[in-house]
Formats: C-alpha cells, structure tokens, sequence
C-alpha cells in the first residue's frame, strides 16, 4: 500500500522534477506546507510532495513491521508511483533518518536536507525528551474528549505547552461521543524505539564518499540531538567529502523549520541547486 500524500506546485509551474518533504514522528506531511511552497516557488521546475509515513495522517492504514528501514521502504514504493522523478528530499527528525534510509532504496536522488535528524543510535532518548514525555501523557490521557480545548488543557496539565498540545490536537477526529486521539500510540512507539536503536552513520558516510546523494546536514544548535561528538562526526565528514555532505548550524533548537524558518528556507535552497 501505498502512501498518502499531497502535491504543491508553483502558480504557473511546469515542474519536471519531485522534492520530498518528510515529517516528524506524531505529525503530518502537511506540517511542511509552508516550507515546500517556498521551495517551489523559488525552485518551480520542483513539484513538492508532502508525504504521511506509516502510521500518521492519512497513511495509518498501511500496514507491516513499524521500523525505519519498513518506512524508508514505504517511501521508496510511493516514490516510484509517482509521475515524476524524485530528485530531492527534505526531512525533519524521524522522518530525517527515514530519508538517510531512502538514499539506498531509491535511485536518483541528487540533495537530500535532513533537519535537525542526528545519524546515530540515542538509546538514552537524548533530545527527545519531550518527545517521550509526549507519548507517556497521551498514553495515559482519556480516550474521548468533549472538545479540542479538553485536549489542550489536558495536556497542559502535564507541563505540555499549548503550542505543541494544539499542534498535537491535529491528529483528533471529532465522533459522536467526543474528540478522539486517531494515532494508534502502540505503532508510534515501535516508530520510536526504532528510531532511536537505528544507527545510519554507515550509510551516510558510504554514500557521502561514494557515488550517492549529496546529504545535507541542518542542525539546531541548542538542540541536544547531536551531541559533541556526532556534530565533530558531521563535520569531518562534510570536510572530506568534497560537497557531497554538509553542514548548516542555525540558531535555534530542534525544531528548527519553525524556531527559524527563514534561515531553513535559505539553507534548503542554498544546498538545492535550480
């Protein structure tokens, strides 16, 4: 089965190509609306293609193993599907390692801009924290709700800012008897453990001093997900591969799409070529 996805494309465009944006764990493709109408309008020979992984949004009917390796797989196959050839991709955290995964299962791939997404293993759930926190507290929230400012408050409750709890409260589906969390929180936290147990620096440095993709590094720098190490790691690496992987620092911390956007758009378009 494939996945579920949407399509953005400049005013007036005749795009040749197609750019991926992949999101978050707990999110959405179309959390990255904003940022791939930039692109395309800067870049309008790209066609964007929001896209839902494996149990999120309208992709939660796909089934199989919840893994990083089963949704870089997934993506792979919608790819292929599409009507244009996918050249690029931009992610952000669990959808960045999906990416990293992808460039060995999809041919053509040329850039791929990974957000704020460290390649290595984070057995200690370093950076995602609140993440964990998350799905604890919609793990032990009630099953309905009387309405979406129920949920926010609920949330709240648990030291969960209102930002983040509304953004949250995309995911509920409005019933008879209430407002209902729609993710099945079981799969997301197989997604997570994966995640956190996958450790992709192999690819990355294969394909970086090889003949794969370009793989662009974005890292947020009051973030934890990159540790001192991992960012040395990232760097060394960006130094001896001739472009073929690099580096942007931006001042913010993970979610760096939103803490900064203007500098994300400038550093996916710096790194995508027209």
């Amino acid at each position: 089965m494939q996945l579920h996805v949407d399509l953005v494309t400049a005013p007036n465009a005749t795009p040749s190509r197609a750019f991926l944006f992949l999101h978050g764990i707990l999110g959405q493709g179309t959390n990255l609306r904003t940022l791939a109408r930039r692109f395309v309008e800067a870049r309008p020979t790209y066609q964007a293609v929001l896209v839902d992984l494996r149990a999120h949004g309208a992709s939660q009917g796909v089934e199989g193993e919840d893994s990083v390796v089963t949704a870089a797989g997934d993506v792979a196959q919608t790819a292929k599907a599409l009507p244009l050839p996918v050249t690029g991709a931009c992610a952000h955290s669990f959808g960045g390692k999906v990416t990293m995964l992808l460039a060995e299962r999809l041919d053509g791939l040329e850039h791929l801009v990974i957000l704020d997404s460290g390649p290595g293993a984070r057995t200690d759930f370093r950076g995602s924290e609140l993440t964990m926190k998350v799905l604890s507290t919609l793990e032990d929230a009630p099953a309905r709700f009387p309405s979406r400012e129920a949920f926010v408050a609920h949330l709240g409750t648990a030291g969960i800012e209102r930002g983040i709890a509304t953004w949250l409260g995309m995911n509920l589906d409005r019933g008879d008897d209430g407002f209902r969390f729609t993710l099945s929180l079981a799969r997301i936290r197989a997604l997570l453990a994966s995640y956190f147990a996958t450790d992709c620096w192999p690819v990355l440095e294969r394909l970086a001093l090889d003949a794969g993709p370009a793989f662009h590094l974005v890292i947020g720098a009051r973030s934890k997900v990159f540790d001192a190490h991992e960012r040395e790691r990232a760097e060394a690496l960006a130094a001896r591969s001739g472009g073929r992987c690099t580096v942007d620092v931006l001042p913010t911390g993970h979610w760096v799409h939103v803490d900064d956007f203007e500098g994300t758009v400038r550093a996916l378009l710096s790194r995508v070529p027209a």
